[in-house]
């Protein structure tokens, strides 16, 4: 992520990745905020909770994606308390779609992937800049550093992959940016969405000892 800096404008660097698994939904972020070429924040967060149920990462300028974070879960909240059940993932998604469209003359320079479990199961969405919504069926990844991810999360990717082979993935994905994309680094968290248990951050523990392990640099 990046800080607005008038004289350099946006220069974005983040690398955020997100899977689908079959009992859940994994999304993952580093943590290092960028102006320019300084680092201004090592401990800068990416992932928020939306619900229960529902997660969101966030890509781009910092004060764009907390205003539109903060829209979107004040909403959710409001949808929630009238209607007694929480919004549907695909409902949050293309409201946050509509939202940046209507704003892309002056747009919130934000990617977003918007995960989670609703009735319809585990779903991923991701929704760029100016409103464009697609829904991943597998994995997704955005910022900088995504190219360097999507090679490690779509070569490791199975179609009966658990949440903790997911959690697995997508933490080595975000160290493999990390190494090699200027604009991402610092430490990496992680949330799993499951099922049964909805919204849990992973265990820093966890995402050490993966780091640990890995052997391929």
């Amino acid at each position: 992520m990046s800080y607005n800096n008038k004289e350099e404008g946006f220069l974005k660097g983040t690398t955020t990745a997100g899977i689908i698994c079959k009992d859940g939904v994994v999304l993952g972020s580093e943590k290092r905020a960028t102006r320019g070429n300084f680092i201004a924040s090592k401990d800068a967060q990416k992932i928020y909770k939306i619900d229960d149920t529902i997660g969101i990462t966030t890509a781009g300028g910092v004060g764009d994606a907390q205003r539109v974070v903060r829209i979107i879960k004040a909403e959710a909240n409001i949808y929630k308390m009238r209607n007694k059940v929480p919004m549907s993932i695909r409902a949050i998604s293309t409201l946050l779609s509509n939202l940046l469209n209507e704003n892309r003359y002056y747009p919130y320079v934000t990617d977003l992937i918007i995960g989670g479990v609703d009735q319809t199961g585990p779903q991923i969405f991701s929704v760029d800049p100016v409103g464009g919504m697609i829904e991943e069926k597998k994995v997704v990844s955005t910022g900088s550093g995504s190219p360097i991810a999507y090679g490690i999360l779509e070569s490791g990717y199975k179609a009966d992959i658990t949440m903790d082979e997911g959690i697995e993935l997508v933490v080595k994905s975000i160290f493999g940016a990390i190494r090699r994309d200027s604009g991402s680094g610092e430490n990496i968290e992680a949330v799993k969405i499951g099922i049964e248990n909805g919204f849990e951050k992973v265990d820093e523990s966890v995402i050490k000892r993966i780091i640990s392990d890995i052997n391929y640099f």
